[in-house]
């Protein structure tokens, strides 16, 4: 794409953000502040950045974070480009094809996707409470609705493994909008569905099937959906010894005196277990921004500098709990920010991507 090409595009994207933002009968209206919506996992990082971001820049209005979980901000992202939509989405897991898909049919055609560090499933107790050596094996037996395509009748946790406390299950965790709660399903329940062979034959038949039977939790109060405020499971597991919590490792390390993480395949959630991916839990967190708002929203090419600022080894992010990703992705990260790199079908899909592709990316 050559720079004149690149420059009316831009225009005529800053053009037609201008005229969504003046149409009130759309429900537009301009706006002057940036605004972020998403995973409430990343929420305390994106306030931190905010935070940080308008101490640096006194004159801009501080950026607006909301927490509305990792599928409704996507949803709420790829709903359109204009002032009356976000400029941001926060994310604990990689946008999906078909939400990708979406934002192009809404005509939110440049996005770039920033992996702005790493984070882990922690699954934890109150301090002085009930203490379990999990698997994903385990995680999926307990939890599952159907577990192998059976009915549940496991109680207790000792009804799992005979090695485990003759106490309730009772978990409280992310609901299905969030991003924890898919990389609950990803990176632990199908994992441990899958130590079946059935299951993995099964994967091969009948992809649908096998989603369903790996992935849906059961819903007779054994877990207990509480809703996008990870803090509120804290609180939950604080006042209830026998219970157990699922949240983002950042939350566990910034109640450290109130909880302790619990081993999964006897290895601690803690930040270097995450950041080497030897914790089975660990994932990658996400930003997602609209090219086309960069130059009609101010500060928000200096919102996205003060994320890069932020999310070293020893940076501001990672003294809140934060994992830094390997120097090559931050760097790569970097990159993607100073040259404004939008994401591609082909980044989620790993095809070759085409010419088109490759130019407009460009």
């Amino acid at each position: 794409m050559t720079n004149t090409k690149a420059f009316i595009l831009g225009c005529l994207a800053t053009a037609a953000f201008t005229l969504s933002a003046c149409d009130a009968g759309g429900g537009g209206g301009s706006r002057d502040s940036i605004r972020a919506v998403g995973s409430s996992t990343v929420y305390p990082f994106a306030k931190q950045v905010a935070e940080s971001y308008a101490r640096s820049n006194p004159d801009n209005k501080s950026p607006l974070i909301e927490s509305t979980g990792t599928g409704g901000g996507i949803q709420l992202f790829c709903s359109k480009v204009g002032a009356d939509s976000p400029d941001m989405a926060n994310a604990s897991r990689r946008m999906k094809l078909s939400e990708f898909e979406r934002c192009m049919a809404n005509g939110v055609e440049e996005v770039i996707e920033l992996q702005v560090g790493l984070d882990g499933i922690a699954f934890a107790s109150a301090a002085g409470g009930i203490e379990l050596n999990l698997s994903p094996k385990i995680v999926y037996e307990a939890l599952a609705a159907n577990p192998y395509g059976e009915d549940q009748t496991a109680q207790n946790w000792s009804d799992v493994d005979s090695s485990l406390p003759d106490v309730p299950i009772l978990v409280y965790g992310p609901p299905s909008t969030s991003g924890t709660r898919d990389a609950l399903k990803e990176l632990v329940l199908e994992v441990g569905c899958d130590t079946n062979p059935q299951m993995e034959e099964l994967k091969e038949q009948d992809e649908d099937r096998h989603q369903q039977i790996c992935t849906e939790v059961r819903s007779d109060g054994a877990y207990v959906d509480q809703g996008e405020q990870d803090n509120l499971i804290v609180q939950k597991i604080e006042s209830n010894p026998r219970a157990i919590g699922v949240f983002g490792f950042s939350y566990l390390d910034e109640n450290s005196d109130k909880v302790l993480g619990l081993p999964m395949n006897g290895v601690d959630p803690t930040y270097e277990n995450i950041s080497s991916f030897a914790y089975p839990g660990a994932r990658p967190l996400y930003v997602y921004v609209k090219k086309a708002h960069m130059r009609a929203i101010p500060g928000l090419d200096a919102f996205l500098q003060e994320w890069v600022k932020s999310w070293s080894a020893d940076g501001p992010l990672a003294r809140i709990g934060m994992v830094a990703s390997p120097p090559d992705k931050m760097a790569e990260n970097e990159r993607k920010v100073n040259e404004l790199i939008v994401m591609t079908r082909a980044d989620l899909t790993g095809e070759a991507e085409s010419e088109t592709e490759a130019a407009s990316a460009s």
